[in-house]
């Protein structure tokens, strides 16, 4: 038996394995199929310079990649079990056990997890035996009989049977792989389909939301400067960033989800989507950051957020005194602290359910996240939100937060230039120096600009409806032929300006200031 047709064995076995799992999965929770539940334990274990390396390098496609480096772990691992069943076929089968064992416990280990959950990683691990022995015996039948083939027999002219026997046994092991193939490419298409009708199901495509008591004011006059090459004032549901722990996106239709408060409350409350809904909802202007932002980074975006105001939310609960962290749950079990005084200052926090004019997309937390102007991403905005807790941070963490981010992290002042792109060749003459700067709830005073670290020269404002968004700015330059450094710094309403010192964002958001290189013509 060759090395190739061993290699072929096991991953004709890895394939059964994962398309039965596939099928399993997406019958009962997508998130415990064997990869994802790898993938998610993965990222559990992933070390802060690791987890901020994938999202500088790979952006929104880091949960892609990490998908693909597991299928090709997969499939060298199945080509080695492969090639070790030529000499120890049981050994080789156990292998292929133990990684749905191993995977197994992976579902096991996460959050809300419950015993029926290791049920597709189990079944992929006695289907892709099965599939290793079975391919694996064909091929043996197959390399037998045309070894018998080559020593003469005197007699097999007279014996039909005989003669017939290697092309047999060849037809019998392309019927056995295109089996094995036919049932994982069946099982897995069947899943990926039962996965997406359920998915439209639970994303509420259909759902019209009321509209709100209290809307948003329209934009001011001129807060998109709709400069050629400069972003939008209000960033599109579909190019809006997304960083998270999600390998799977958690579906939760709306008529099942239900939202608990509890913990250090007087009044433990329990809502449902239709009492979200009969609720005077309003529509705010917020704009969002991630604390992975490098400086000048994309993980900024701004949107009108529509939802119910969440210190309203709370008050109905009774938050005690003693209470000074808001733990809040998703649906995939991953969990943010933020303090409770942010929510109850008065400022714009949502328990958000549209986005944009439309229901929120799943990817942004449908059927319902939380919004709290002023702090980055991982301690205010949960999304797929089913649990809020009143606690306190001496008694419980967040999962960023027991990693070793800061259990208190304010949106830092910032600014980028998007205009001209880095290393651009310009011609001589007339040119825009233009981007966005953002320190939400405080508000962005003033933004400056220099070229070649001469002297500041202060940028024009573009309006913005409040201090929780972000403004466009943009400087006429006369650009002179030759390289050119042009480097931007902000200053907010309560007077601090970015720091030049360039810090990393761990452990509480990156400072510095954004810089490009271009050349004049």
């Amino acid at each position: 038996m060759s090395s190739l047709a061993a290699a072929t064995c096991g991953l004709l076995a890895a394939g059964a394995a994962l398309g039965a799992a596939e099928l399993a999965a997406a019958l009962s929770k997508p998130q415990t199929g064997p990869l994802p539940a790898v993938g998610s334990a993965f990222i559990d274990l992933t070390p802060a310079w690791l987890k901020d390396f994938a999202i500088r390098t790979f952006g929104g496609n880091d949960k892609i990649v990490l998908l693909l480096v597991l299928v090709i772990v997969v499939a060298a691992f199945a080509a080695v079990i492969g090639l070790a069943a030529r000499r120890h076929p049981r050994l080789a089968g156990g292998g292929l056990i133990s990684l749905g064992l191993a995977a197994a416990m992976a579902a096991l280990s996460r959050p809300g997890s419950a015993p029926l959950d290791v049920l597709p990683s189990l079944l992929a691990a006695v289907v892709g035996a099965s599939a290793l022995h079975l391919t694996h015996r064909a091929w043996l039948r197959t390399f037998a009989t045309h070894l018998d083939a080559d020593r003469p027999d005197p007699s097999a002219s007279d014996r039909p049977e005989l003669a017939a026997g290697p092309m047999t046994d060849r037809r019998a092991l392309l019927r056995t792989a295109a089996t094995v193939l036919g049932f994982a490419a069946v099982t897995g298409g069947l899943g990926r389909v039962v996965s997406a009708t359920r998915d439209t199901a639970a994303a509420g495509v259909r759902l019209l939301l009321p509209r709100p008591a209290d809307p948003a004011p329209p934009l001011p006059a001129g807060s998109d400067l709709r400069l050629p090459g400069l972003g939008p004032f209000t960033t599109p549901s579909k190019d809006f960033y997304r960083v998270d722990t999600a390998l799977v996106v958690p579906r939760v239709p709306h008529q099942d989800w239900v939202l608990r408060i509890h913990g250090l409350v007087d009044r433990p409350v329990e809502l449902t989507f239709d009492d979200i809904l009969a609720r005077p909802l309003v529509e705010r202007d917020i704009t969002m950051t991630c604390v992975s932002n490098e400086v000048g980074g994309p993980y900024v975006g701004h949107a009108r957020w529509l939802g119910v105001d969440l210190a309203d939310l709370l008050r109905q609960a009774g938050v005690r005194a003693d209470a000074d962290q808001i733990l809040s749950r998703s649906a995939d079990g991953w969990t943010c602290g933020t303090p409770v005084q942010a929510v109850l200052d008065g400022r714009d926090a949502l328990l958000a359910v549209g986005m944009n004019g439309e229901v929120l997309p799943p990817v942004h937390g449908f059927p319902a996240r939380m919004i709290v102007p002023g702090l980055y991403g991982y301690v205010s905005a949960t999304k797929w939100v089913t649990e809020i807790k009143l606690t306190r941070f001496a008694d419980e963490r967040a999962y960023w937060t027991s990693r070793g981010w800061a259990e208190h992290a304010p949106v830092k002042t910032a600014s980028r230039i998007e205009l001209p792109k880095p290393f651009a060749r310009l011609a001589a003459g007339p040119a825009t120096i233009a981007g966005t700067a953002w320190a939400q709830h405080r508000g962005v005073a003033a933004v400056e600009v220099r070229v070649d670290g001469g002297p500041w020269r202060q940028a024009r404002l573009a309006p913005s409806p409040n201090p929780d968004t972000w403004r466009q700015w943009h400087l006429d330059w006369q650009a002179t032929p030759g390289d050119h450094r042009l480097e931007v710094r902000a200053t907010d309403a309560v007077g601090q300006t970015q720091p030049q010192q360039r810090a990393a964002p761990f452990p509480d958001g990156a400072t510095g200031w954004h810089s490009v290189l271009v050349t004049v013509l």
